[in-house]
């Protein structure tokens, strides 16, 4: 019988790391000890960046709806203190895009916190 090595399989292994070095600089795109470091670091910096943009976009919307309320003398967390007072139940990116797109609307949201915000008061 003759003897099975493994060649094909470490092959394909090794082929798949170096698809996914495709455009890397220098040897990191076709040694394949480096390129190996590399992906793996790139995996690594792509996993904990999907997780980054979630935070970074909520401080995005929470900039942006302060910035739209304190034309209306009311601070952030008051103007959320009072929806949820008055149990307006939309999320900050709703309200950041309301903010920019439709002020009109926005400003009867920022009404309805303050309404709630002086019955407690």
């Amino acid at each position: 019988m003759t003897r099975a090595r493994g060649i094909p399989a470490s092959r394909r292994k090794r082929k798949k790391v170096l698809k996914l070095a495709k455009g890397y600089w220098g040897m990191r795109k076709n040694a394949i000890k480096i390129a190996r470091n590399q992906v793996r670091r790139a995996l690594k910096a792509s996993y904990r960046g999907r997780k980054e943009r979630k935070r970074e976009f909520r401080s995005l919307w929470i900039m942006r709806i302060n910035a739209a309320v304190r034309n209306y003398d009311l601070s952030y967390s008051d103007f959320i203190h009072g929806l949820n007072l008055a149990k307006v139940e939309l999320d900050r990116k709703m309200l950041a895009e309301l903010a920019v797109a439709d002020p009109s609307g926005f400003s009867a949201i920022v009404d309805k916190a303050k309404s709630a915000l002086a019955s407690i008061n």
